[in-house]
């Protein structure tokens, strides 16, 4: 089997567990799955940040999203959470942040992606597959007809006409699809920052890589690598989307 094939056949079954999800429309099982994705992010972000051999963080990762699932504002399970780390190495001395790294990201985002449905409801967490996958299939297409300028050295194949291009494009679509959500005007400048969050989500995520001198975060998908390889534009447009969503209206 072709690569091509694998990834168009991966990208299918994709969409059709996604639609599920949100023709079901059922907080628990949305809950379970983006509990089920988060869980294999988190394990290809260990490997990223060099801390594969601490299991024990994923006990910590799995009592987080269950409380998730009972606590009325899950964003907020993330200060908890730096709260208590912060107690803790005061009270041994430790001096070990590096293993906050993975309740950084992508734990905020996760249970900011929660937050967003528990909140908004599924218009909501569909909004921002819009926003998201337009931003990155708009930036493609738009970089591969007129792009000249590198956007970064994090990610060279970037270039600016194409970022600017998948930001208006999924800003356009972002701020139609919003109206049965929020006024025009509010639609428009959440779309445009929620589409610019998605961009440095991409990159982030490039930089990990680029760091742990990998080209891909996991091999779980057919054709399209990790988890985090396909989610990471979410992972910073969540949470830009939840609190321009609390901020404007």
């Amino acid at each position: 089997m072709g690569e091509l094939t694998k990834r168009l056949l991966t990208g299918a079954v994709l969409i059709g567990i996604v639609a599920l999800v949100a023709w079901i429309d059922s907080f628990g099982l949305t809950w379970f799955f983006f509990g089920v994705i988060y869980l294999f992010a988190f394990y290809e972000a260990l490997k990223l940040y060099g801390m594969s051999e601490r299991n024990t963080l994923y006990f910590w990762a799995l009592v987080i999203w269950i409380v998730a699932a009972f606590y009325p504002n899950p964003d907020d399970l993330f200060f908890l959470i730096a709260l208590i780390f912060a107690a803790y190495e005061a009270y041994t001395q430790e001096r070990d942040w590096q293993k906050f790294l993975p309740f950084l990201y992508p734990t905020a985002s996760f249970l900011f992606l929660l937050a967003l449905y528990h909140d908004f409801g599924m218009d909501a967490l569909i909004w921002l597959v819009i926003v998201v996958a337009l931003t990155d299939i708009g930036a493609y297409f738009t970089g591969r007809a007129i792009g000249k300028h590198s956007f970064c050295k994090t990610s060279p194949k970037k270039t600016w006409e194409g970022v600017i291009g998948g930001v208006l494009i999924a800003t356009v679509a972002g701020s139609y699809y919003a109206l049965i959500l929020v006024d025009l005007p509010f639609g428009i400048v959440i779309s445009l920052l929620t589409a610019i969050a998605a961009v440095f989500g991409d990159l982030f995520e490039s930089y990990l890589k680029r760091s742990a001198g990998v080209k891909d975060s996991g091999n779980i998908l057919p054709g399209h690598g990790g988890i985090l390889d396909r989610v990471d534009g979410y992972l910073f447009a969540a949470p830009a989307m939840v609190i321009l969503l609390r901020g404007l209206l």
